[in-house]
C-alpha cells in the first residue's frame, strides 16, 4: 500500500506542472470586432435617452463582459465566450430572463455580426417577453450599433441602441 501512495504522489507532483503549462500555453479564442470594444462608450437607447456599456475581459480572455447601463434602470450584464468554433452569449436581462444566442465565430475584418437565439432561462411561456436575437454593426473601431429584437407575444419588436468610444 505504501509503493502506491508512494508512486500515485510521484506521478502527481509530475503531472501538475505539466497540466499548468499546458492551461498557460492555451490561446485565447477570437472574438473578432468584439475584442475591439474593450473599454468605455456612451450611447443612445431607442428613445434617444443617455446609457452607458462597459467591456472587459474575464476568464483570462476567454470570456467578454458587456455591462449596459441607464439612469434609474436595472444594469443589464452580457457574457459572450466560444463555443466549439462559434461564439455564444448569455444576456442577464432586467425582465429577469436569460436568453442564449449563438453567432457564427467572424472572419477577417467583419462589419456585422448576428446572434441568434438558442434557448432562456426563467421565462415561464415561450411568448413572454425576451430577447430573441442581437446584431452589431462595427461602423469604425470608435462607433458601433447594437440591435436587440425582442420577441413578446410572437411578434420581434427592434431595440436600437448607438454607441461612440469614451475618449
Amino acid at each position: 500500500m505504501k509503493w502506491f501512495i508512494t508512486r500515485s504522489l510521484i506521478l502527481l507532483a509530475i503531472m501538475m506542472p505539466l497540466q499548468a503549462a499546458q492551461a498557460d500555453n492555451q490561446t485565447a479564442p477570437d472574438f473578432g470586432p468584439l475584442a475591439s470594444l474593450i473599454g468605455e462608450w456612451q450611447g443612445k437607447d431607442p428613445e434617444g435617452k443617455p446609457m452607458t456599456a462597459s467591456y472587459q475581459w474575464t476568464g483570462a480572455g476567454t470570456s467578454l463582459v458587456e455591462t449596459m447601463t441607464k439612469a434609474q434602470k436595472p444594469m443589464m450584464m452580457t457574457i459572450y465566450h466560444a463555443d466549439k468554433g462559434s461564439l455564444m452569449l448569455t444576456h442577464y436581462c432586467k425582465l429577469g430572463n436569460q436568453p442564449r444566442m449563438r453567432a457564427d465565430m467572424p472572419e477577417g475584418a467583419a462589419k456585422t455580426l448576428s446572434f441568434n437565439f438558442v434557448d432562456v432561462t426563467n421565462l415561464a411561456n415561450p411568448t413572454d417577453a425576451h430577447m430573441h436575437k442581437v446584431s452589431f454593426t462595427f461602423q469604425d473601431q470608435d462607433h458601433f450599433t447594437q440591435e436587440w429584437m425582442l420577441s413578446k407575444d410572437g411578434k420581434e419588436l427592434p431595440h436600437r441602441f448607438e454607441f461612440a468610444r469614451v475618449k
